[in-house]
């Protein structure tokens, strides 16, 4: 079974004052995914360009809850044209360390072969991403759910799915580059079926998830593609496999292992 798990996220007290009066209630099936993950998940993320000519790296994910925070480990194998065993240049090995804890103090650590030490990614860093920024660094965060605005916007049709709309607005100490971030999540199983995030800078970036399943008790995409709008080609993060009760520990994300390639 193809399981993916996409929502990762930082947690922190929202004042009722910034939510709608239904927000808790729409946000409810998001947080406690998040606030119970223990997972891990493989497969590949795609870059595909505006000719159709893909760019292919594998990659591995894990994440594991603890108390306050969230910690999520990405490997990134050498990047290879898909159908080649052709390796590209520029596209090197990473493996990267994020951590989200309350009040928006979330760090990212990366690291590449030959280096001695994971180093922290500036912030100013954090909309780039490995195959370009369609699918960036911030992007693994998911941590919308958990800022300080929040506030539904009724409900809505995406596609066969009933949803309903959420939008997010990060607070003074949410670290991020998006003003703004709209969900369609599932009305049933409250899972994200369609992203729409606003960069400050007013650009839009989509996100699609196709392949809801369930396994274990635990609701995910088999694959998200990720679109700069008015852009021609896309990044997807596709998984061929994964677990969703990995039985993960502190050990499972120390930054000393992020230099072992």
């Amino acid at each position: 079974m193809r399981v993916a798990w996409a929502a990762l996220a930082a947690t922190m007290l929202l004042p009722m004052a910034a939510m709608g009066a239904d927000a808790p209630k729409a946000l409810a099936a998001p947080r406690a995914r998040i606030e119970s993950a223990d997972y891990r998940a493989s497969g590949h993320l795609v870059r595909v360009d505006a000719n159709g000519a893909r760019i292919s790296s594998p990659i591995t994910i894990k994440a594991h809850w603890f108390p306050g925070v969230l910690r999520v480990d990405v490997e990134l194998g050498t990047a290879s044209k898909t159908g080649s065993d052709s390796l590209l240049s520029g596209h090197i090995p990473a493996h990267i360390l994020l951590e989200m804890r309350p009040g928006g103090r979330s760090t990212i650590l990366v690291a590449h072969p030959g280096d001695k030490a994971a180093a922290v990614l500036p912030f100013d860093k954090w909309s780039d991403g490995p195959l370009g920024n369609e699918f960036s660094y911030e992007d693994f965060l998911e941590a919308q759910y958990f800022w300080e605005g929040q506030t539904t916007l009724g409900e809505a049709k995406f596609g066969a799915r009933d949803c309903d709309q959420l939008k997010s607005t990060p607070g003074t100490t949410d670290k991020s580059h998006y003003s703004e971030v709209k969900s369609w999540l599932d009305h049933t199983i409250g899972f994200p079926v369609y992203v729409e995030k606003t960069l400050q800078g007013g650009a839009v970036k989509e996100f699609t998830y196709f392949g809801l399943r369930q396994n274990g008790g635990v609701w995910s995409a088999s694959q998200v593609e990720a679109k700069l709008r008015g852009h021609a080609g896309s990044t997807l993060l596709i998984i061929d496999r994964g677990a969703p009760r990995a039985n993960l520990g502190l050990k499972d994300f120390s930054p000393a292992q992020l230099t072992h390639f």
